[in-house]
């Protein structure tokens, strides 16, 4: 690493105009070619992917239901090249079936109709759609069929024009269901909390610009690749955002690992090429072995084998990937550029007067904090542990699945429409089940007639309707999001249909979007377990070649595991709970979206690897030259606490901003990953970790000798040329 800092430093203007040419060309590339995201979710092989592929194949697959709309979120795809939706109108004082209000009606709909890329408009006042009018509530609706790559904009606009003040009207359903996409800006606000909190560290504003400004490089030049990547892979646009979030987590803290290493080689005396390449020798290392286990970590959810999640783990680790490059070339070349400007004025007044070198080492509370650990590594151990069980315990009552429209924001679009039709049509009405049965003979014929005339008297179904020749419509009781959905849904495949298909030939599958968020939780927690193994025993190999020790990365890789349930716990009480979902606008308490538990795993893993390899190199820095384990924890839990404190406050802030996104997927992600990085660092990191070491005493550092024959040698921490504390 000295050499590539050596090689930066003397063509530093090159290094800096090549990142510059970089990101023009990429920008030119990506705003030339535009983008090509998808928000489709392959379905994994399940009880409802089979109803949906049945529906295709069947001599009616356009019709996927009864007008009511379908299911919001990614369970409503059925396989057809058409979506649905629907327009709903409520009266306020004429009776909604009076001749004023189907004029009214017929005018709008027929401006819909004439939309481009709408295939079909089935009114309540035609014989088709004579269930979807409430004369009680006054209210209606109109089911709209558009093509699935249709643009719904000119759709709302024309629904919406006829918006009055005695004339309310809302649309929703699938087809005008807004996926997540990019950050809307919320990020700037972390990042300029990133930068106020570097100026009180640093007290120099262009130390303090440099973390800053080499994460903004790294993260735009990967997401404007991974823009121009999505004409070739699939991608969601979430993928931007999740970049966006973990890149600029990541990259500000890699960046003050190294600016704080060399800043503290220029306060001992060092030349400033020379501290340069000590702080990639040292400092760079571990960014570059940290960064690896983010990327490791990331890419391991390729096991859960859904392509919206592997999509992002892509998008995620390239940032990752480039914003170590700017780490370990941009910023040497930018700090050979500033000089000892990256000190503070007085700083650099005493290293010009001569003084006596500024690093050497005053008490301060980083040297109590390490002090107290060392006198009481019980009660810290205790604490730490307590504070971890309180914070994890939410996760035992965690449920997986998707929010409706019923937990969003008040005010908001889904939520208005989602108050005008469950008064009137049932809560159930936006999250119909689908019935699709494999008919072979008469016998199974008649047995599918019998299903679908009991199926009005099971609890919790409020509707049962045609689909179809072989394909029924079933609406609960309850919305999507709720348990007692879920209850019918396996009451359904469990009990009533096998009940109906014993001794013929018949086979019911059950779709619809409660059905197909059932069976994505199922597939994506079924594989978590293997990806929470998989990415420990790796986590657990690079850190045993990193530091040759067996239970030093034994207790990192369980001390992981409880950050990541903290991380899971704290958004199962926010998310779930709703204890301050209303207060990030994301509305009220709903299940977990699938996606968001195996994201917390997997960069939950990464970032606490990252501390722990900042933590444990200093400590075995110092181990191999003192072989003293009392001074190395002391020494190195000094050393490297005040840095990580800021390193997490930062990722905290950086986190917390798309925590007010508004779009609860990314919202969720954010807290999630902020609230476990903060406890990570500050409870497990700075806490737990030293605790356990000061008690496990020598034996952390102890290695097998046939192991040792087989482990390459690999340097995180480098050669340490830096004097260490002065005494115990």
């Amino acid at each position: 690493m000295s050499t590539l800092a050596h090689w930066c430093f003397r063509r530093r203007f090159a290094v800096a105009g090549g990142w510059i040419v970089a990101l023009v060309a990429l920008a030119a590339i990506a705003l030339g070619g535009g983008t090509a995201f998808t928000d489709s979710a392959d379905l994994p092989d399940s009880e409802s992917a089979t109803a949906y592929a049945l529906l295709a194949e069947s001599e009616t697959g356009s019709g996927s239901g009864s007008g009511t709309g379908t299911g919001t979120g990614s369970g409503g795809q059925t396989g057809t090249d058409t979506v649905r939706g629907t327009v709903v109108w409520h009266t306020g004082g004429a009776a909604v079936d009076s001749a004023g209000v189907k004029a009214d009606v017929a005018t709008m709909l027929a401006r819909i109709k004439a939309v481009p890329g709408v295939e079909a408009v089935v009114s309540p006042y035609d014989k088709a759609g004579a269930a979807q009018i409430n004369t009680g509530t006054r209210t209606a609706y109109a089911t709209i069929v558009v093509a699935a790559d249709a643009d719904t904009a000119p759709v709302t606009s024309a629904a919406l024009a006829s918006d009055t003040a005695g004339f309310d009207v809302e649309v929703g359903g699938q087809a005008f269901t807004e996926q997540p996409g990019a950050s809307h800006g919320t990020e700037a606000v972390g990042i300029v909390a990133a930068l106020v909190i570097l100026v009180l560290m640093f007290r120099s504003g262009w130390a303090a610009a440099l973390p800053i400004l080499t994460g903004v490089v790294g993260v735009a030049a990967s997401l404007l690749l991974v823009m121009i990547a999505s004409h070739v892979v699939d991608l969601a646009a979430t993928s931007l955002t999740m970049g966006a979030l973990i890149g600029l987590g990541v990259g500000i803290d890699y960046a003050l690992f190294i600016v704080n290493r060399h800043r503290r080689g220029l306060l001992a005396g060092r030349p400033v090429r020379e501290s340069i390449a000590d702080a990639l020798d040292t400092s760079g290392r571990a960014v570059v072995f940290a960064g690896a286990t983010v990327i490791v970590a990331l890419l391991g959810m390729f096991v859960v084998n859904l392509g919206i999640l592997t999509g992002m783990a892509r998008a995620a680790a390239v940032t990752v990937l480039f914003t170590i490059l700017a780490a370990v070339t941009l910023l040497p070349a930018l700090l050979a550029m500033l000089g000892t400007r990256v000190l503070s004025r007085r700083q650099r007044a005493a290293l010009a007067t001569g003084a006596a070198p500024v690093a050497a080492h005053r008490p301060g509370l980083a040297a109590r904090w390490a002090a107290l650990i060392d006198r009481a590594p019980w009660r810290a151990t205790g604490a730490a542990v307590l504070v971890i069980a309180v914070l994890a315990a939410p996760v035992t009552m965690m449920r997986v699945g998707d929010a409706d429209a019923s937990s969003d924001p008040a005010g908001t679009p889904a939520r208005a429409y989602y108050d005008l039709m469950a008064p009137a049509f049932g809560d159930g009405f936006d999250a119909p089940l689908l019935l699709v049965a494999k008919v072979p003979d008469a016998a199974a014929s008649t047995a599918f007639t019998g299903l679908a005339g009991s199926l009005a008297t099971v609890p919790g179904v409020a509707a049962v309707s045609p689909a179809g020749k072989s394909a029924l419509t079933v609406v609960p009781t309850t919305s999507a999001q709720t348990e007692e959905t879920a209850d019918l849904v396996h009451r359904l495949r469990d009990e009533v249909i096998p009940a109906a298909e014993a001794g013929t030939g018949l086979r019911v599958y059950v779709g619809g979007a409660p059905a197909t968020s059932i069976d994505m939780a199922d597939a994506l927690m079924g594989k978590l377990p293997l990806y929470l193994g998989l990415i420990a025993v790796l986590g657990f190999l690079l850190l045993a070649v990193a530091f040759r020790s067996i239970l030093v990365p034994l207790v990192g890789a369980l001390s992981n595991l409880a950050t990541i349930l903290v991380g899971l716990g704290a958004l199962t009480a926010i998310f779930q709970f709703g204890w301050g979902s209303e207060l990030l606008g994301v509305g009220s308490g709903a299940p977990i979206m699938y996606l968001i538990p195996v994201l917390i795993v997997g960069v939950v893993f990464g970032l606490s690897m990252d501390y722990q390899v900042f933590l444990v190199s200093r400590m075995h820095e110092e181990w191999t030259h003192t072989r003293d384990n009392r001074r190395a924890i002391r020494v190195g839990l000094t050393e490297t606490s005040q840095v990580i404190a800021a390193a997490a406050t930062i990722m905290l802030c950086v986190f917390a901003s798309f925590g007010f996104s508004g779009e609860r997927i990314v919202s969720g992600i954010g807290i999630g990953l902020g609230i476990a990085v903060l406890v990570d660092a500050f409870v497990v990191r700075l806490t737990l970790i030293p605790a356990l070491m000061r008690l496990i005493g020598r034996a952390n550092w102890a290695y097998p000798r046939w192991a040792d024959r087989v482990t390459p040698h690999v340097s995180v921490e480098g050669p340490a040329r830096e004097p260490a504390l002065p005494g115990k």
